[in-house]
């Protein structure tokens, strides 16, 4: 495969025929909008409230606007806190509708948005209750601390945001492992869970009425029970249900090993190809590690296949692993399925790693006649081109191998691609990519760059679905 140039794809294939969007498509986009529209009738409703409730008439002063602006804000980030928490609760109708991508940027934009309402609300509220007098703030601040219910609380919780926040800096993520980083992150639950009591309690917007009150309780705990059931009852229960072993680990050269796993009633397991799970091999000290690793194989009821790239940390234990390891899993996560195609025409593009959710993809789609095209980037021995060649003579799949180094920082394209800039480099090389879904993975910097030609090419925005690494 590596001594195989970069070559087009036959235009008679890409014809244009058009189909309707799938039913779950159509879910999908419904779920989202229902989503927009329920936070933004939150929030309007919140502003409203607060505006009602005498909160544009303490403007009017300088201690009460300090309040009541103190009030405002803790109040829409108490929303966001738990909106945040919903985010990442690996709710089964978000992971399908948004992806794990996006959810993990929104919750990264909603997390950072609740953390400076938070802080913001601490400020003014205290300013307010030092009478506008910002030297006695400090001292008001530590009454408070100590003497209203609920505050130690949240003390402690804020300090728990505060840590995940100040590590999940980009600046402080690249010097963390990534075991850390998830270690610390998951505070972000116990902070969420010490830092809203005390409004609950206490706090005048939450306890200005009773349909309030009930409100806020109500949002709270279905925040605690979705994580409760979808973080900690349904990794169990799938555990102890399939109880997947290890079988055999498999050399795949470039410093990749592929792990084959069985189980029981694997049929039922509600995975696609394209999909990933969250993975703890139960060797030693294994369990704590959680990495998420993708399907390499489309699944067939009766085994799964994951292929790992040892990048150090957690990743360096794999190659050793022995067949009877056991196996918590979390998942399956991921909207890159064909759950999201629209279109008969297909363009699977994946780089290094990257590959092996493409490979299980490829697979599938070829089976149910999709008219695949499989664009692969690598710069070694490229993985599965074994397995490429074969899906490529028996069934509808085109290869199109894209070897070597970047010829330049802005380019996705090797060497072999020529003068043309990449928008008429991938035109050549599938001309009708404005007609088909796309299909990206590879690290964030290299998806950002396809992406951002895709859209040149005339690609919607909506048919390039892309699952990005590197944190």
């Amino acid at each position: 495969m590596t001594a195989l140039a970069e070559r087009a794809v036959d235009p008679r294939r890409g014809a244009d025929r058009g189909v309707a969007p799938a039913p779950a498509a159509l879910r999908d986009r419904a779920v989202r909008t229902a989503c927009r529209t329920v936070l933004a009738a939150a929030i309007a409703v919140i502003v409203l409230s607060w505006a009602t409730g005498g909160g544009l008439a303490d403007l009017g002063g300088w201690a009460t606007g300090l309040m009541s602006l103190g009030r405002l804000t803790g109040v829409l980030a108490s929303l966001l806190m738990l909106v945040q928490v919903l985010l990442m609760a690996r709710v089964p109708p978000f992971e399908r509708a948004f992806g794990q991508d996006r959810l993990a940027v929104l919750h990264g934009l909603v997390g950072f948005t609740s953390f400076t309402g938070m802080i913001a609300h601490v400020g003014l509220i205290t300013w307010g209750y030092a009478a506008g007098d910002l030297a006695a703030a400090p001292g008001e601040l530590w009454d408070l601390t100590v003497t209203y219910p609920g505050m130690l609380l949240a003390a402690a919780g804020t300090a728990c945001l505060v840590l995940v926040t100040v590590t999940s800096l980009r600046a402080a993520r690249v010097r963390l492992r990534y075991e850390s980083w998830h270690l610390v992150h998951l505070y972000a639950y116990l902070g969420v869970g010490l830092a809203l009591p005390h409004q609950l309690w206490t706090g005048q917007e939450f306890l200005a009425s009773t349909a309030r009150t009930v409100f806020w309780w109500t949002a709270w705990a279905l925040a605690a029970g979705a994580v409760l059931v979808w973080r900690v009852g349904a990794p169990l229960y799938r555990t102890l249900h399939h109880r997947l072993v290890v079988t055999s680990v498999v050399g795949e050269g470039d410093g990749c090993v592929s792990v084959y796993l069985t189980g029981e009633y694997l049929g039922e397991l509600d995975v696609r190809a394209g999909q990933f799970l969250t993975w703890r091999f139960l060797t030693g000290t294994g369990w704590m590690r959680a990495h998420p690793y993708s399907l390499s194989a489309a699944p067939d009821g009766r085994s799964l296949r994951i292929t790992v790239k040892d990048l150090g940390d957690g990743t360096a234990e794999v190659p050793g692993l022995r067949p009877g390891t056991k196996v918590l899993i979390e998942g399956p996560f991921g909207r890159l399925t064909a759950r999201a195609r629209t279109r008969p025409g297909v363009a699977l593009i994946g780089a290094g790693v990257g590959i092996t959710p493409i490979r299980a993809l490829a697979e599938e789609l070829a089976a149910d006649a999709a008219d695949v095209v499989v664009l692969h980037r690598f710069t070694g021995p490229p993985l599965f081109a074994r397995e490429f060649a074969v899906l490529a003579r028996s069934r509808r799949v085109t290869l199109v191998p894209l070897p070597g180094r970047r010829r330049a920082p802005d380019s996705w394209f090797g060497p072999g691609a020529g003068p043309d800039d990449d928008v008429a480099v991938l035109r050549g090389r599938v001309p009708d990519i404005a007609e088909r879904d796309v299909y990206l993975c590879g690290p964030t910097p290299w998806t950002d760059l396809v992406q951002r030609t895709l859209l040149a090419a005339g690609t919607p925005a909506d048919r390039v679905h892309v699952e990005a690494f590197g944190w």
